[in-house]
């Protein structure tokens, strides 16, 4: 990880952080609402198709430290998931969504961990996010067996609902939190990791693949 702490005018020793985040799913577990909710505080009934990816920005502080969130909402159908590496290469962090009324989808999650550490190893930050807590009527994975697993891989869990803003701003922090965490930690023990990035300036671009969306999935 290539990481430097910036001392600002002021001589504080305020920090600026940039970390990508990818967000992985099956289609119609609301990977887009979530990320909706959480950087512009809306929600859309309708129905979302993303195709390939399309690309988000947040800027938060926690405890002094300016973080810039990269956040990356990825395709959920079938025929993208050979792109998914392009998309979460180089990724600090990992939001993992299924349907909570959807078992497949949860099943889906154990294979993207897998990908996921396979591909980046045990460094980068894992969050799951059973979404649609406000269908709990009509759940068929049980909190229990959720929050087990995620355990059993080194990842938090959230119970989360885009459409009533549920524990949306909580997961999100917590990922962040757990990524600075890293960071300053590889600041002290440098290694050969090179995707986090401490900037002065919270103003990057990057390039956006094409991506269409029409609405969104709760």
């Amino acid at each position: 990880m290539d990481a430097s702490s910036t001392n600002f005018a002021t001589g504080s020793s305020s920090r600026s952080f940039s970390f990508k985040v990818v967000l992985l799913g099956e289609g119609c577990v609301g990977k887009t609402s979530v990320v909706l909710r959480y950087v512009e505080d809306r929600f859309n009934d309708k129905h979302v198709t993303t195709l390939q990816a399309s690309f988000l920005q947040k800027r938060i502080n926690i405890a002094g430290r300016r973080i810039q969130l990269a956040i990356w909402d990825t395709a959920g159908q079938e025929r993208f998931h050979a792109l998914g590496p392009i998309y979460y290469r180089d990724a600090n962090g990992a939001i993992l969504v299924y349907d909570i009324t959807d078992k497949d989808s949860f099943e889906k999650v154990k294979t993207w961990v897998k990908e996921l550490k396979k591909m980046l190893g045990n460094d980068i930050c894992l969050s799951i996010a059973g979404n649609k807590t406000d269908l709990e009527s009509q759940r068929t994975v049980s909190t229990e067996e959720a929050e087990n697993y995620a355990a059993l891989v080194g990842a938090k869990h959230y119970h989360t609902s885009a459409k009533l803003n549920h524990n949306i701003e909580e997961l999100f922090l917590d990922l962040s939190e757990r990524m600075v965490s890293i960071s300053e930690g590889q600041q002290r023990k440098p290694t050969t990791r090179r995707n986090v990035v401490v900037v002065e300036n919270s103003d990057t671009s990057a390039s956006v693949p094409e991506s269409n969306k029409t609405g969104c999935c709760g």
